[in-house]
């Protein structure tokens, strides 16, 4: 899992709005993709600079730009001023360790959300995508292009699947966000699997790396929460505010993401008690195993006492001992100690204690 917090060190005593990077430095390119598309076609390119959204823009089509590599900051401070992003916004961007979040402006609406995907080892990772859409243009950000969750998106504007191309910006901006939160249930069967693999390994064999198994779900859990519960806000703002720039016929599918991603949360809430159950239920299955551990041990040494007390009055060699140098006393020692344990054996089943 990614670390928590990232280093804000680089922005410490710079102005608002200054545009400084925040996360892990990528060493490729970046890479811009474009889709311009209406009803009736599309196009799609690569583009090699900024410039080139110029020649793409126009009133009657929607244009979607996404950015691969939000670490090159002159990139996304070129697309901010082609499209007219506040410094504050593009600052943000940059940053990417913010929370999720949603901003309005009188041009444009601004939000944050938390992607996450799974790496060659199986493990969650976590992205930050910004998404600026207006009424007719949506940009992307993103810091990886392997963990990109939007090829679903992308396929239906090429095969002309569903109402994106017959749709504003604002339904591709909801397309975007729907298959951030669609991921999130993925991630989540992922985790539910672990969770329920070191569940019956804890009430089965509980081992010392149980308890690191379990603190490792622990600090997943609350790594998917922190990136999860803000977005609830984001999408309750959609449910609940009006602006021009979101249809009336779009509201409903924004309200499908609020549906989703209070499921999402119900789940992550789920699997948090869980998590907390089971660090407790190896607490016990613990404490169990030593007291059947020092149940046995007690057994054994009260059975060996009375023999030790034996052993011990035999060991003596006073020369007044009746048995000292009688010709069976051995086997008198080595009968009664017998005897001695089989009585203690049988008091211990009677009791139910064996």
């Amino acid at each position: 899992m990614p670390r928590i917090l990232k280093s804000r060190s680089r922005k410490t005593g710079l102005p608002p709005g200054s545009l400084v990077y925040v996360g892990d430095k990528r060493t490729a390119a970046p890479k811009l993709t474009a889709f311009k598309y209406s009803p009736t076609g599309y196009e799609e390119r690569e583009l090699k600079n900024v410039e080139n959204c110029a020649e793409l823009r126009d009133p009657s089509a929607v244009l979607w730009v996404n950015l691969d590599g939000v670490d090159h900051v002159d990139t996304v401070s070129q697309l901010g001023r082609q499209f007219g992003i506040h410094a504050m916004v593009l600052e943000d961007i940059l940053n990417t360790s913010q929370r999720p979040k949603k901003q309005l402006s009188s041009d444009y609406i601004f939000m944050v959300a938390k992607m996450l995907y799974l790496d060659p080892q199986r493990r969650i990772q976590v992205e930050q995508v910004s998404i600026v859409f207006g009424r007719n243009f949506v940009l992307s950000f993103q810091e990886e292009p392997d963990s990109d969750v939007f090829d679903r998106v992308r396929e239906s504007i090429r095969k002309n699947i569903g109402a994106i191309r017959t749709g504003g910006a604002d339904f591709l901006a909801y397309a975007l966000l729907d298959s951030i939160v669609d991921q999130y249930f993925v991630i989540l069967e992922e985790f539910g699997e672990r969770l329920e693999a070191i569940e019956q390994q804890v009430i089965n064999r509980p081992e010392l790396g149980s308890s690191k198994a379990i603190h490792g779900l622990k600090r997943d859990v609350l790594f998917l929460r922190r990136s999860i519960w803000p977005l609830r806000e984001v999408a309750t703002s959609f449910e609940r505010s009006e602006n021009p720039l979101i249809r009336p016929g779009s509201m409903i599918y924004f309200r499908d993401v609020y549906d989703h991603v209070i499921e999402v949360i119900d789940i992550l809430e789920l699997f948090r008690e869980m998590v907390s159950s089971m660090l407790e239920l190896y607490l016990s299955s613990v404490n169990n195993r030593i007291n059947e551990v020092m149940k046995v041990l007690t057994i054994v040494t009260t059975i060996f006492m009375p023999l030790t007390l034996i052993a011990g009055i035999y060991g003596m060699n006073f020369d007044n001992m009746p048995e000292l140098h009688w010709h069976f006393g051995y086997v008198w020692a080595l009968g009664l100690m017998l005897l001695s344990a089989l009585v203690m054996v049988g008091y211990f089943r009677r009791r139910r204690w064996l």
